[in-house]
């Protein structure tokens, strides 16, 4: 067992960078062959993680949607769905949220040290929550998860995580979609946030193949090690 999982970032931008706009509905900028696709890498991974912002936001499922995908899952030995993981400082979590309450995999909370106690009697019955330090420590979690059996980890946001992720070079592989259009709200979310990157012009990532998916483009970067790979 590796000391940490591979860790795959997926993400779906604007031209102009934003992954969604300031309204309270979420903005799809992906096309229903892109969730498609989405859906098949989720169906390769271990364990997938979002944000806490994106568990309030978006209240998503995390789930592997195919029968198809879920069926071969199942013959070669593994759960239908992957094991859900979110990040918190605050412990600003709905007990009632779909990440909580949907699919029959585990549910992973790494929390800071200063809220972790109440969290977890918040959680009881819902999810196993983690102190992983103030703030939470990314390199200590990836550890924890790569001990639970998770090779392959499938991060989908938010911007925040995108940043903190990227910013300690802990992502292997990138898979960016760009879809045809522009937001130009500054009050929207990003990709990213500021930060201090490893990547630069001295030090690229490698672009590894380019998709079209009818109007939108999938570029897959492999980072770090990965572009050795």
């Amino acid at each position: 067992m590796s000391e940490r999982p591979y860790v795959l970032l997926s993400c779906a931008m604007s031209v102009d960078g934003y992954i969604d706009d300031a309204s309270p509905d979420r903005l799809r900028l992906s096309s229903p062959a892109d969730f498609d696709r989405v859906d098949g890498v989720r169906a390769t991974c271990d364990a997938i993680l979002v944000g806490a912002g994106t568990v309030r936001r978006d209240d998503p499922k995390l789930l592997v949607k195919s029968p198809n995908r879920r069926d071969q899952r199942v013959a070669t030995g593994r759960p239908a769905d992957l094991t859900k993981v979110t990040v918190t400082e605050t412990g600003d979590l709905d007990p009632d949220a779909q990440f909580f309450t949907t699919g029959e995999s585990p549910k992973l909370v790494y929390c800071a040290s200063s809220a972790s106690h109440a969290l977890a009697a918040r959680l009881t019955g819902r999810a196993e929550v983690i102190d992983a330090g103030d703030p939470v420590d990314f390199p200590v979690m990836l550890g924890d998860l790569a001990a639970r059996g998770v090779r392959r980890l499938m991060v989908e946001g938010g911007g925040g995580m995108h940043t903190r992720f990227l910013t300690a070079g802990l992502v292997d592989e990138l898979q960016l979609v760009v879809a045809p259009f522009l937001i130009g709200d500054p009050s929207a979310p990003r990709f990213v946030g500021s930060g201090v990157f490893p990547q630069s012009p001295d030090r690229p990532m490698r672009l590894a193949d380019l998709t079209r998916i009818g109007n939108l483009v999938l570029l897959r970067y492999l980072i770090g090690a990965a572009t050795r790979g």
